[in-house]
C-alpha cells in the first residue's frame, strides 16, 4: 500500500473518538496500514500534538478492543499524530496546514499521497473541499482522494447542487461517499451466501421467489439528536441511504467480476428499474410512523415529541415502511417490503427471502407449514440460516462474512479501501442521484401531509398500519423473535 498522509477534518468530534480512531488503531496493530503514514487532525480546538495523542489515547482505552495488550504498539500509533487548530472557513489556516503536512511528508519520507476525511457537518463540504483547491493541498505528485460521510444533501435539488460545486475541486473518481452499511461484513458477502451453495442458488430465481423483506429497526431513540432528526426523519436518515443500499446489493446481478465499476453499474441498474411512486400515491406503498411512550424490558420511554429539541406538534417519521417493485426481467412482480424505525421491539438488521412452494408441493404442515425462506441477519450478530422443509441450516458467520480475514468492523473495511483506492463499496454520485430522484415524490408527500402519521408505541414492532403493505399481497412481515430455530444442521 502507498504510504500517505490522513487528513481528518472533525477529529475532535464523536465520529472520530468513537470509530475513526479505534479503527485505525485495529488497522495499525493488523499491519495493514503502510509503514510510513502520518495522521494530521484538525479541530478548533486548541490542542498540542502531546495533549492530541493523549485525547486519542483516551478515546482508545473507551471504545477500541485490546489497547491494554500492545502498549508499544498503541505508543507508536500516537506517534503518527500531529494536531492542527483550524478554522474551516478561514482561507489563511490552510497555509500552516499545507507547510505542516509537507514537514511531516519530509520528515517521514512519504510522496504527496493524500486523504482527506470529513468528519463534519455537510454545510461544509463545499467550503472544505473548495480551500483545499485554493490553498493548493490538492496539488499533488501523488494521489489525493476525498471522503466524506452522509448525508449528501437534503432532498433531489440540493444533492445536484452539492455535487455540482463538489466537482469543481475534485474529480468524481476522488470522491469516496461513506455509506458504513455498506462496510458491513456480510453486505459484502451477501452474493458469496447465494452463489456457492447449492441449496440456495436452486432456490434464487424469479419462479420461486414469494417476496423480499429488509428490517432494520433501532431500539433507541434520537438519543440527544432531536434538532437534527426534526429536519430528517427516518426517511432521510435511514431510508434514502441505508435501505436502498441494502435492496441494491442483494437485488443487483451478480457482477461479472470485482470491480467498483461493475459493482456500481450492477447497483444502479437495479435503481433505473424500481418503480416510481408518485406523490399522489405514495399513501398506498409507504406508511410512516411516530412513536409515542412505551415500555420495554420495564423501561418506560418517552413520545418521540417529548425528546429534547423536537417540536411538540412534530410531524416527523421516525419509521418508515415501503412495498416496492423492481421491474426487470430478475425481479418482475416480486414485492420488495421494506421497513426501518426507531424505538422498536428490537435491535436488528436483516434481510429475508421468502419461496414460493415448488408445484404440487405444501410441506409435511399442509396449507399451514412456514414457508422456506433465508434469512440473512447482518446486525447486531452475522448469521445465516435457510429454513427449507422441516430443517433449519446455519451458514456460520466465519465461514461467510469473515472469510478475508479479522477485518470485521465496517469502518475498517472502508478506511482501509479508501487507502487502497478501492470504491467498491461506497456509494457513486450516480448512486446518490438517482435514489434522491426516487425518493423526491415521498417527500414532498411527507411535506404536504397527504399520508398519515400513524403511531406506534415505543418498545413495538411499528405502527400496524404497515401490515397492510404485506397484507394486500398476502403475505406478511417476519417476526424475528419467533424465527428461532428448532433444529439447525450446518450448511456445506
Amino acid at each position: 500500500m502507498d504510504s500517505a498522509t490522513f487528513i481528518l477534518f472533525g477529529a475532535t468530534g464523536d465520529l472520530a473518538k468513537r470509530k475513526l480512531f479505534p479503527a485505525l488503531f485495529s488497522l495499525y496493530s493488523k499491519r495493514r496500514l503502510p509503514d510510513a503514514f502520518s495522521v494530521i487532525a484538525l479541530g478548533r480546538k486548541g490542542f498540542t500534538a502531546l495533549d492530541f495523542q493523549d485525547y486519542v489515547a483516551r478515546a482508545l482505552h473507551t471504545y477500541a478492543k485490546q489497547t491494554d495488550e500492545a502498549p508499544g504498539t498503541l505508543s507508536s500509533f500516537l506517534a503518527c499524530f500531529r494536531y492542527y487548530s483550524l478554522d474551516v472557513t478561514d482561507t489563511a489556516g490552510y497555509e500552516g496546514l499545507l507547510r505542516l503536512i509537507q514537514e511531516r511528508e519530509r520528515e517521514l519520507d512519504i510522496p504527496e499521497n493524500r486523504l482527506f476525511y470529513l468528519s463534519v457537518a455537510p454545510e461544509f463540504f463545499h467550503d472544505i473541499a473548495y480551500r483545499i483547491k485554493e490553498s493548493g493541498l490538492g496539488d499533488t505528485k501523488g494521489w489525493k482522494r476525498l471522503v466524506i460521510e452522509k448525508p449528501f444533501g437534503h432532498d433531489l435539488q440540493s444533492a445536484i447542487e452539492l455535487h455540482e460545486k463538489m466537482s469543481g475541486s475534485f474529480e468524481e473518481h476522488e470522491i469516496y461517499r461513506i455509506d458504513h452499511y455498506l462496510g458491513k461484513p456480510m453486505v459484502q458477502k451477501l452474493h458469496s451466501v447465494i452463489a456457492s451453495h447449492p441449496q440456495i442458488d436452486a432456490l434464487w430465481n424469479r419462479n420461486r421467489i414469494s417476496n423480499v423483506q429488509i428490517t432494520a429497526s433501532e431500539i433507541v431513540g434520537v438519543e440527544g439528536r432531536g434538532d437534527y432528526y426534526e429536519g430528517a426523519g427516518a426517511i432521510r436518515d435511514m431510508f434514502q441511504n441505508h435501505m436502498l443500499q441494502l435492496l441494491m446489493m442483494i437485488a443487483m446481478r451478480f457482477p461479472a467480476g470485482r470491480s467498483a465499476d461493475e459493482t456500481i453499474a450492477r447497483k444502479c441498474e437495479v435503481l433505473q428499474a424500481l418503480r416510481p411512486i408518485s406523490k399522489a400515491e405514495a399513501a398506498l406503498h409507504i406508511v410512516r410512523g411516530q412513536y409515542t411512550a412505551g415500555t420495554y424490558e420495564n423501561i418506560t420511554f418517552a413520545p418521540y415529541r417529548d425528546e429534547p429539541r423536537v417540536q411538540t406538534d412534530s410531524m416527523t417519521d421516525t419509521f418508515v415502511a415501503a412495498r416496492l417493485w423492481i421491474d426487470n426481467e430478475q425481479w418482475s412482480n416480486i414485492p420488495f417490503y421494506i421497513r426501518t424505525g426507531k424505538r422498536m421491539k428490537e435491535k436488528l438488521t436483516a434481510i429475508t427471502v421468502e419461496f414460493e412452494p415448488k408445484q404440487g408441493e405444501c410441506g409435511d404442515g399442509g396449507s399451514s407449514a412456514a414457508p422456506d425462506r433465508l434469512e440473512i441477519r447482518i446486525n447486531p450478530d452475522e448469521r445465516v440460516f435457510l429454513h427449507y422443509k422441516d430443517r433449519v441450516i446455519e451458514q456460520k458467520a466465519d465461514a461467510v462474512a469473515r472469510s478475508d480475514g479479522a477485518l470485521s468492523d465496517a469502518y475498517e473495511r472502508l478506511l482501509l479501501d479508501a487507502l487502497r483506492g478501492d470504491a467498491t463499496y461506497f456509494t457513486h454520485w450516480e448512486e446518490v442521484e438517482l435514489s434522491w430522484k426516487w425518493v423526491q415524490p415521498v417527500l414532498e408527500a411527507f411535506a404536504e401531509n397527504r399520508l398519515p402519521l400513524h403511531t406506534y408505541p415505543a418498545g413495538t414492532s411499528g405502527p400496524a398500519a404497515a401490515n397492510t403493505l404485506t397484507g394486500k399481497q398476502g403475505h406478511a412481515w417476519w417476526l424475528y423473535e419467533e424465527m428461532a430455530p428448532r433444529k439447525i444442521e450446518e450448511l456445506i
